[in-house]
């Protein structure tokens, strides 16, 4: 899969191999994304949503591309940047933006925050606020996987980041013994936090750290989700094959800082733009628009819609209530298991 490529990844998109139906799905689910996130930005600003927060906004190919390559079945896990990936699985936007609220409605009863969203219904499973803490859980859950025998796999994101912790490439080393099921997927964005990958490695194709345990790896233009598409659909073929993990460096971009508190003056404005003139969202557009699949009047109803939709959203996260104080000693334990601790 794998071959040496330094700086930006060409898009190779061919359009040919998606239907109307899949171009349609990935504009309104990357859409919702970018307004939910635009929405949590501007409440964040308001002070009605506290403490750390952290935006998808220019990444949402990332997501997109992969919920469309996988089926029901797969799990999902991923660092605190961890939004839009419970959006484009399913999970009702209200119970998120309820928890970016901290109110008894979130999808984590108010308890977790922006940074540690669960859905075990949509197999959604965080949203991990300690940097490379999900990505041995990763791991561990294609373990589970592979030992009940089913034909499910996990896919593991984390930042470019946390590929500078140890347990980053303990994970990979245990993944590729066992041929564990798993896609690891690094989505670097160039910057961790705001230190730029050049300034912290000297292997800056974070890809090729696959190599030093055999691992079938690739480079990926996500900015593009026909690319992240491809690429999830042949590692996915390979977990299910028995053939074990894959390693993914999505090259993507976020317009905004590291989290709310980042002003990110580490970057430039024009190298901001340069990546906005590649926007995943606008590209599939232009496909939508070129092939005739709806026209400009059938994307200001998409847009109103969704518009709606937020607005449903912070709606029912100021009515929610804040949980009762007593919900902070329960589900501390799992009962079932330690009936001693609880009454």
């Amino acid at each position: 899969m794998a071959g040496t490529t330094k700086g930006k990844v060409k898009s190779k998109s061919t359009t040919s191999s998606f239907s109307k139906e899949t171009y349609l799905e990935w504009f309104e689910s990357m859409l919702l994304m970018r307004r939910f996130e635009e929405k949590a930005g501007q409440l964040y600003g308001q002070q009605k949503i506290k403490g750390f927060c952290h935006l998808y906004i220019g990444q949402e190919a990332c997501v997109a591309g992969a919920v469309s390559a996988l089926k029901e079945g797969d799990k999902y896990i991923t660092a605190y940047r961890d939004h839009a990936h419970p959006i484009a699985l399913g999970t009702d936007p209200k119970k998120i933006m309820a928890e970016l609220f901290a109110k008894e409605t979130g999808i984590s009863k108010g308890k977790g925050g922006s940074m540690h969203i669960f859905d075990k219904e949509h197999n959604f499973f965080g949203g991990h606020g300690i940097v490379g803490g999900q990505i041995p859980l990763g791991a561990g859950m294609a373990f589970a996987e592979k030992y009940n025998k089913t034909d499910n796999l996990s896919i593991c994101y984390m930042g470019d980041g946390a590929v500078r912790q140890g347990a980053f490439h303990e994970a990979l080393n245990l993944a590729m013994h066992w041929k564990l099921p798993v896609i690891f997927v690094i989505e670097n964005n160039g910057y961790a936090m705001g230190t730029s990958v050049q300034r912290t490695s000297n292997v800056t194709d974070l890809y090729l750290l696959g190599s030093s345990y055999a691992m079938p790896s690739a480079p990926v233009d996500a900015m593009s989700v026909e690319e992240v598409h491809k690429a999830v659909e042949i590692a996915a073929k390979r977990a299910r094959a028995g053939e074990g993990p894959t390693l993914l460096e999505f090259r993507t971009y976020r317009y905004k800082g590291h989290s709310m508190s980042d002003p990110a003056k580490y970057r430039t404005k024009d190298e901001v733009e340069e990546y906005k003139q590649r926007d995943p969202i606008e590209q599939v557009r232009s496909v939508i628009l070129k092939k005739k699949y709806a026209t400009e009047k059938d994307f200001e109803k998409i847009e109103a819609r969704i518009k709606e939709q937020v607005a449903e959203c912070v709606k029912f996260a100021e009515e929610s209530a804040y949980p009762d104080p007593s919900e902070a000693f329960k589900d501390v334990y799992a009962q079932e298991d330690y009936p001693y601790i609880m009454d």
